[in-house]
């Protein structure tokens, strides 16, 4: 069994950005700037609260008589007791033999085009900490872009103004911005469990080494834009950020009401029409979070029994990165134009470069991972470079169709197809139906974002069924590459 280091991370990483943003408060309230206090306070509590909120519902403690770990959570202590009962569970294992265990069916990666199926038994004490590491992935990224990422684009603009970095504002950024790219990088590997549900999935140091910098670029550059921006432009960076917020936040509420599906009851039962309908807000408030300052690698789907859009769409990716990099720098031409003398210090053009440069090494170390370090990347129907090849080369044909000089004129529209013409449309058009057919198989895979596994009750060990929010440790025959 794996030590529970991810977890030890994911508390350290909340305490330590709690307590410095609470002696940050504590030096603007001595120094009279009351609206700094209000707005560090604010982006340390809230997410802290929904921290306790989170870590409540997944392990559900309301229906549970565990009044003390209630009170804890009220205090905001909820994480690191929750990190304690992870590492006594851990050093429990071994010492009782446990009376009831769970067979576990992974498929292993294929080689040869053949693929394994490995059982393993699983036992009381492995699925409970199974629960508290997925119960903190998930805390993580809400600490990250809910609390955080605000938090870091706050105390930048501050140091903006002040032209200055006081030891405690820069070791909030330095935490907030660890705490950033950590939470992209849990959602990450997050996002490759939910898909790949039926495969035993072994991350390389190399994946992660490869996340950690393509995270760290793509969320520095975003967060530096939007400062440099709102230092020049104050009253235009707020339609700016509401309307990135609005587009991402609406964006799967409108492909849900395209679909015509059913309204979503699955993922609690105690939970009324109202209480459901407060999650999904929830969720995708997240996911317009994450899209914010990053490629969100969970993709939410609320017609999906899941939630989430197991199929790997690199057209959407090639999209949202090459927005993301003309809005970047529209946002920079603009700070470029407006600026004052107050920027005078430094070299304006060059810093516009580097932050182009910046993000472009981040699409690069993202092409790196997806290319050669994925590690289901052999289960991919097509490659990251081919999807985004040929979503370029769409755009790039329906600009040239839109051209006046590039319509056909005269003889061309008038002559009739000839009969070759007609044999290579046919064979074009059965290569991409059938392509397509692979594309849209749905995996069966039933592992929800907001839990994973409960082994409350022991006699539901042997039970290897994955379903809905509370689905245990099990498999499926499909998984979609």
């Amino acid at each position: 069994m794996r030590l529970p280091s991810s977890i030890f991370v994911s508390v350290s990483l909340f305490t330590a950005e709690t307590t410095a943003a609470l002696y940050l408060s504590s030096t603007y309230r001595s120094a009279g700037d009351q609206i700094w206090q209000g707005l560090t306070l604010l982006f340390t509590l809230v997410p802290s609260v929904l921290v306790q909120l989170t870590l409540t519902f997944i392990h559900r403690d309301l229906s549970r008589d565990r009044p003390l770990v209630l009170l804890l959570h009220i205090l905001q202590l909820g994480p690191i007791v929750r990190c304690l009962e992870a590492f006594c569970i851990y050093g429990s294992v071994g010492q009782v033999e446990e009376p009831y265990v769970s067979i576990t069916r992974k498929k292993q990666m294929p080689r040869g085009g053949q693929s394994e199926e490995v059982e393993r038994q699983v036992g009381q004490a492995e699925g409970k900490l199974f629960t508290h590491r997925a119960a903190f992935a998930r805390t993580s990224v809400i600490q990250a872009f809910l609390g955080s990422a605000p938090q870091l684009t706050l105390q930048l603009y501050i140091c903006v103004l002040q032209q200055g970095v006081s030891i405690g504002r820069g070791t909030l950024m330095v935490i907030s911005l660890l705490s950033i790219v950590y939470g992209a990088l849990r959602c990450n590997i997050l996002a490759i469990k939910i898909k790949y549900d039926d495969y035993e999935v072994d991350v390389r140091p190399m994946a992660y080494l490869c996340i950690f910098l393509w995270r760290s670029f793509e969320i520095a550059t975003r967060v530096v834009v939007l400062v440099l921006f709102s230092s020049v432009l104050q009253l235009w960076v707020l339609p700016v950020v509401l309307l990135n917020f609005l587009v991402f936040f609406l964006y799967p509420w409108i492909l849900f009401w395209q679909s015509h599906s059913p309204f979503p009851e699955n993922i609690e039962k105690t939970l009324t029409r109202v209480g459901t309908t407060i999650v999904l807000c929830m969720l995708t408030f997240l996911y317009a979070g994450i899209n914010m300052f990053c490629w969100s690698a969970v993709q939410v789907k609320l017609n999906d029994p899941d939630l989430i859009n197991k199929s790997q769409n690199w057209y959407r990716m090639a999209v949202y990165y090459m927005l993301r990099f003309v809005e970047n720098a529209s946002l920079l031409l603009l700070w470029y134009i407006y600026k004052t003398d107050f920027y005078d210090f430094i070299c304006a053009p060059l810093l516009v470069l580097e932050l182009l440069v910046a993000y472009a090494i981040a699409i690069f170390f993202m092409l790196v991972f997806y290319q050669f370090c994925h590690p289901c990347r052999r289960l991919f129907s097509s490659s990251m470079s081919q999807g985004l090849w040929d979503c370029s080369s769409l755009l790039c044909l329906m600009c040239n169709s839109a051209s006046p000089q590039n319509r056909p004129i005269g003889k061309a529209i008038l002559e009739p197809p000839s009969p070759s013409t007609h044999k290579e449309v046919a064979n074009d058009t059965a290569h991409d139906t059938a392509s397509d057919t692979t594309d849209d198989i749905v995996n069966d895979t039933t592992y929800d974002m907001l839990n994973d596994t409960m082994y409350d009750i022991p006699n539901e060990m042997g039970n290897n069924i994955g379903g809905g929010i509370n689905g245990d440790i099990g498999h499926s025959v499909s998984c979609n590459a």
